[in-house]
């Protein structure tokens, strides 16, 4: 039959299938470049991007077509996490807590986890305080007087109070902007309150609430399923993250406040290569396998500079990859991305409260430091729900009666400081329940020692709850 015969007759050439099907086999073999690989090539990228850009006159209030670019990229992946956050938050507690039937097992849980909280951060506080003592970060400062300026907020003792009772049933609260214009903006320890209050009431109602349950478990699948599409995108995230921040802030800064600095990523790096690893290798815990699990959540941390943004990941991570039950991590992560943390409320407050005192010739002496103890193991919660280091920062300084102008001369570097600090901050608010369910007997052990396999975690089987049993005391 001729060809164009067989081609009106609905008959394909028989070249054409056996082609596609030698292209396909040739793609299977091609290597599969892992999430973690993407994630390094995205830091690569996201420095040579910012550095052309900044090559091409961008500055942070002179931005061009680059940065531009890279400022919208990064953005809107914060954006999509931060939307992601208020009905994660609350579907994942509502529809777990019925794991936690007996209230003695939850109430052990709680009460651990803020022992370990406090724990971790009273160590950490006396790192810094040790680094500030060595480095001497005032000395050589680059800033004068004239750099002084009052914050325009301020940390109080009462806002803890203030952060607790939720404003409406979401925990939501709008602003007006110009032009009419209206943002909205959420309190994550209200929408763990409320949730907490629900769940609580699903329990008390009884089959009744059964409908009710198997809704929100169903929409939770559905929250972690869109969670999963948007991690996928945290290697192009990454590159405009980075990118705009080398544009942002560069490098050049640091020169001023060199010692400041130096001290402060010295005390994070003790909490994250000793402090941490000493804590794990206690409670027989491999360290590699955790700074892997956690990693997803710790590298975005550092590039967002935004513990409320990366919190469905370190939620994720620490379930996933780590073995924290969701029963338990839905209210031990929402909760630490609150009022833990290491970073901004325990190691720079120390070294940030010796610099200002030393720039003004004030004397410290040992109440002080406790003072700044005590600031930094309470006052992460007190100013909960207005997070922040310039919060707790200001807090430590009224509390000292140190002049809270002295802020005004850290600003200059404050968002080089930001990355560390909040990458330090989420790896401990992975680290407590991960130590917190391994002492309690509940650690999914295959899970935390499993192979990554390049992956930011496995999707099969996650969306499945497990079940908490806690061990007796």
């Amino acid at each position: 039959m001729p060809r164009s015969t067989a081609a009106r007759a609905g008959h394909r050439p028989a070249t054409v299938p056996s082609f596609l099907a030698k292209g396909c086999l040739v793609l299977s073999r091609l290597p599969r470049v892992s999430f973690g690989t993407q994630v390094l090539v995205g830091l690569v990228l996201g420095v040579v991007l910012g550095l052309v850009a900044r090559s091409m006159g961008a500055t942070g209030d002179n931005p061009n077509w680059l940065s531009e670019t890279l400022s919208i990229i990064g953005s809107s992946f914060v954006t999509l996490l931060r939307a992601i956050v208020p009905p994660l938050v609350f579907l994942a507690i509502v529809s777990s807590i019925a794991n936690l039937r007996e209230v003695t097992g939850a109430a052990r849980l709680a009460w651990n986890t803020l022992l370990w909280f406090a724990i971790t951060a009273l160590v950490s506080v006396g790192i810094g305080m040790v680094v500030g003592w060595v480095v001497d970060p005032a000395r050589g400062a680059g800033v004068t007087a004239a750099d002084a300026a009052a914050p325009g907020s301020t940390g109080s003792w009462l806002d803890f109070l203030t952060g607790l009772i939720p404003a409406n049933v979401l925990g939501l609260s709008a602003r007006g902007g110009d032009e009419g214009a209206v943002s909205l903006s959420f309190n994550v320890l209200q929408i763990l309150v409320v949730a907490i209050a629900v769940g609580i009431a699903v329990l008390k109602v009884g089959k009744e609430a059964e409908p009710f349950l198997t809704f929100t478990r169903s929409a939770l699948t559905v929250v972690q399923k869109v969670l999963w599409w948007v991690i996928l995108l945290a290697p192009l995230a990454t590159v405009g993250l980075l990118g705009n921040a080398v544009v942002s802030y560069g490098w050049n800064t640091i020169g001023s406040l060199g010692r400041f600095t130096v001290a402060v990523y010295v005390g994070l790096a003790l909490v994250l290569a000793v402090l941490y690893p000493v804590l794990l290798g206690v409670h027989g815990l491999s360290v590699k396998q955790f700074f892997t699990g956690a990693w997803p959540a710790i590298q975005l941390a550092f590039v967002s500079r935004s513990s409320i943004g990366t919190l469905p990941v370190t939620q994720a991570v620490t379930e996933r990859n780590l073995g924290v039950p969701r029963a338990y991590s839905s209210f031990a992560v929402p909760l630490g991305a609150t009022t833990k943390m290491d970073g901004c409320a325990a190691i720079y407050p120390a070294i940030a409260a010796i610099f200002v005192a030393q720039f003004f010739g004030v004397s410290l002496g040992v109440t002080d430091y406790l003072l700044i103890a005590f600031v930094s193991v309470i006052g992460s919660a007190a100013t909960a729900g207005v997070t922040g280091a310039t919060v707790m920062l200001t807090l430590t300084l009224s509390t000292l009666g140190l002049p809270l102008e002295g802020v005004g001369l850290l600003l200059a570097v404050d968002p080089i400081l930001d990355m560390g600090r909040t990458a330090t901050n989420v790896a401990g608010q992975a680290l407590v329940p991960t130590i917190v369910a391994k002492r309690q007997g509940i650690l999914d052990e295959d899970a935390y020692n499993a192979s990554r396999r390049g992956e930011p975690w496995r999707e099969t089987g996650a969306d499945e709850a497990r079940e908490v049993v806690p061990a007796t005391a």
